[in-house]
């Protein structure tokens, strides 16, 4: 097991403290350099431990060696244990906590065993030297014990610190990735707008051309379509633009289907200004009415509670269904627009007879079609049907189920 030695342990960090661990190490060879084995020998190599261990988080595996191989010399010495040998247990310590690697606290744990054997045997007086070795073993394992320990703790608080900051970093992530999906839905409700707005307007356009002469008024009124009808596309293009402007936020209802609803500029809008779609079905009729088309709305069963991102799916369905009809059907076509509450899901029909009169230009092409619808559907897991009819005309047909049921999607094409 590996790990960064920066991370437990930073080189500059406690230099007042190991300064401390090394001053009292060369104090305890100083204090009985008079009547010590080795005298002056021992004590400089007191020193040398001392001055190595100045370097222990830095260089812990190195400290460790180079203490070991001064212990050595002692033992070969014939010194026996001395008080500054205090810094093998030290250096032990250290290799264990701040070393890259746990291998080497292995390592250093058996050269440390080694040594406790070749303590024992050079000890001398009343206690056996096997007894002394149990002695020394003990407090040997007992700082290996605890600097495997700190290490493990340390370890532990390093991982709970990784997987907070990388659980932060996707969190930061998933925002993003919500604000960006958001703003590519009201850059698609835009380009709804402008294209619905404008079929309506290109055929009211050539209707008023063409009754200019023949009708004056009936063409005053097709300009006014026109007029109201760009306005309209104007006022929510500009507020879906703002949106698209504004700096990135994540909001806690990012995604949540609510964005270029009818009359509000997404979901980060002002809640004050915010309607919902269904409500604004009738003026969606209305407008079209205005446009030419014979529209019959009905409304079925008992409304429940939707969300605003599927009651936005309803209200772009009957668009593209009412904006199909008047660019292929014509002015003047019959149109039966039916939203039925099933209480399980909520079915909309739009269905034109296809009498209207013909288009005086080429229909020009509007909004995403029949793909935009199939798109929108299948988010909420529902179906789509559309295709002429035997009688004549079209018909569109989705079915949209609630969010307490969970259909497998089916999209078709009759």
């Amino acid at each position: 097991m590996t790990v960064n030695r920066a991370i437990l342990g930073h080189p500059l960090r406690g230099v007042a403290f190991d300064a401390f661990v090394s001053a009292t190490v060369a104090l305890l060879g100083l204090a009985g350099m008079a009547n010590q084995p080795g005298g002056g020998r021992a004590t400089l190599v007191g020193t040398a431990m001392a001055v190595a261990l100045l370097f222990r988080r830095a260089h812990p595996s190195a400290v460790a060696a180079v203490v070991a191989a001064l212990a050595m010399v002692q033992v070969v010495a014939g010194w026996g244990p001395l008080p500054f040998d205090i810094a093998v247990l030290i250096a032990l310590y250290s290799v264990i906590k701040y070393a890259d690697r746990l291998r080497d606290g292995v390592l250093a744990g058996i050269g440390a065993a080694v040594g406790v054997v070749l303590a024992g045997l050079q000890t001398s007086g009343a206690i056996a030297w096997w007894a002394a070795a149990i002695y020394y073993g003990l407090v040997t394992g007992a700082v290996w014990l605890v600097g495997l320990n700190v290490r493990t703790r340390r370890l532990y608080v390093f991982s709970l610190e990784e997987r907070a900051a990388t659980l932060e970093r996707e969190r930061e992530a998933e925002a993003r990735a919500a604000v960006a999906e958001e703003r590519t839905r009201i850059a698609r409700e835009l380009h709804d707008v402008v294209a619905h707005s404008m079929a309506v307007m290109i055929v009211q356009a050539d209707g008023a051309r063409f009754t200019l002469d023949r009708d004056p008024e009936t063409a005053r009124q097709a300009v006014k379509v026109v007029a109201d009808t760009g306005r309209q596309a104007l006022e929510e293009m500009r507020r879906l633009v703002g949106v698209l402007r504004e700096p990135d936020a994540p909001d806690a209802q990012a995604g949540s289907g609510a964005a270029g609803a009818p009359g509000e500029a997404g979901a980060t809008a002002d809640p004050a200004h915010r309607r919902l779609a269904l409500a604004e079905l009738p003026a969606l009729l209305d407008r079209f009415r205005a446009a030419g088309l014979r529209i019959r709305h009905a409304v079925t069963g008992e409304p429940a509670p939707m969300p605003p991102g599927l009651e936005l799916t309803v209200y772009r369905v009957v668009q593209e269904g009412l904006t199909n009809a008047l660019k292929h059907a014509g002015v003047g076509a019959d149109v039966e627009v039916t939203v039925a509450h099933a209480g399980d899901a909520v079915v909309v029909r739009v269905v034109d007879d296809g009498r209207g009169r013909p288009p005086v230009s080429p229909a020009p092409s509007g909004g995403h079609g029949l793909v935009g619808m199939r798109e929108r559907v299948g988010v909420y897991d529902g179906s789509l049907t559309a295709g002429p009819r035997l009688a004549g005309g079209w018909q569109v047909e989705a079915r949209l189920p609630l969010p307490s049921t969970s259909p497998t999607t089916e999209v078709t094409a009759a």
